[in-house]
């Protein structure tokens, strides 16, 4: 499988779009992001709500982009820890990665090899 720079050698490639506002317009519950206390940390639906996430990744990749970025803008101890999730952040980024990998896995053709920002 060619690898990135083999890839940025042939085209421009095409990032994904913003990940926030796509989970605004998936219209979740308090219970989607673990319960009440968790609403609006859009990370930990990495763990609560993987279909969600791995939907989003999906629809960008259908949409034709080439690299989708991790679900981990927010995903350091300091800022999970407004949720008192700060203990999960290793957890909340190794199951990013993985949802964003495994998109782009499926995606992925010898012609076309999809990545992982």
């Amino acid at each position: 499988m060619p690898n990135i720079n083999d890839q940025l050698k042939k085209k421009i490639l095409v990032l994904d779009g913003a990940m926030g506002t796509m989970i605004q317009n998936a219209n979740l519950s308090a219970t989607d992001f673990g319960g009440e206390a968790y609403e609006g940390c859009n990370e930990h639906l990495s763990i609560t709500a993987p279909h969600i996430i791995q939907e989003i990744h999906e629809a960008y990749l259908a949409a034709k982009a080439d690299i989708v970025e991790t679900n981990t803008f927010g995903a350091t101890r300091l800022v999970l820890d407004e949720y008192d999730l700060g203990h999960l952040a290793y957890e909340v980024n190794l199951a990013s990665v993985r949802l964003a990998k495994a998109a782009a896995e499926k995606y992925s053709t010898p012609e076309w090899p999809r990545f992982v920002a």
